[in-house]
Formats: C-alpha cells, structure tokens, sequence
C-alpha cells in the first residue's frame, strides 16, 4: 500500500468542489438524528455521537432512516449552515442523491479503495465531484 499517494478517481453523484476537515464514520448516517443548529450527531450510541459534521467532508458508508427523515434532516442541517461541505459515500440511495443534489453538496462515491486505507479523522481534503477526483492536501 503506497500511503504517499494523495490523489484518487471517484465518481461524481452531485457536481462541486469543496475542500475541508474529513469527519469519518464507519456507521450509516440518519440525517435526522443530527441537531440541526449545531451540527451535533445527537443518535445514541453513533460512532460519532457528541461529534459536529458542520461544514466537514463527510466520510460514510450509507444513509439509514426512511426517505422522509433523510431529506428533512439534511434539508434542517443546510438551512442553519451547518450541512456537510462534501459527502464521501459508499453505498449511495436515491433520496440523499437527489438531496445532495437540490442542496448543491458536492457528493461522490465509487472511490479507488485505497483511499479508505489512507485517509484519516481530522484530514484535510479537497473534493473536485466535477472531474472525479479527491485529494488528500494533508494527513493527520
């Protein structure tokens, strides 16, 4: 495993460029359960609980929660500021694309695996969704 590499292929979901602090989860996200003025993972027992994803590229495998919550949840979070700059996902579902989407949050999945070997909580990365490309500007 090359850990210099810094450069990686992604496929593009919703167009954008963003660049920031990586929060990294290995749980699925509901949007929902994430406290809208703050930015706060408030769902018990959530790898992240007690952290803030505002404004952060976020880093996970999926979404869970019905279609309704997810879109709420993220549509609460983007009208306090406080939704992700980027999304990194795994495994995309259709409501958080097509709220990615509306919300213009840059979103991209089908990375090269590497970088999941790489890249690490607190890692500031730029997330180029228009030309499939995420680099790692620094790691931690």
């Amino acid at each position: 495993m090359d850990n210099s590499k810094k450069i990686f292929k992604c496929h593009k979901i919703s167009e954008g460029i963003a660049e920031g602090e990586v929060i990294l989860s290995n749980d699925d996200i509901c949007f929902y359960l994430i406290d809208p003025p703050t930015g706060k993972i408030i769902e018990p027992a959530h790898e992240l609980e007690g952290k803030t994803m505002a404004n952060k590229i976020l880093i996970f495998p999926s979404g869970k929660g019905s279609s309704v919550v997810q879109a709420d949840g993220l549509y609460q979070l983007n009208q306090k500021n406080n939704a992700p700059k980027a999304m990194i996902i795994k495994y995309p579902e259709t409501v958080l694309v097509s709220s990615a989407i509306i919300m213009e949050i840059p979103m991209v999945d089908d990375v090269e695996e590497d970088f999941y070997n790489v890249v690490k909580d607190g890692d500031i990365v730029k997330v180029d969704a228009n030309n499939g490309y995420i680099y790692i500007l620094n790691n931690n």
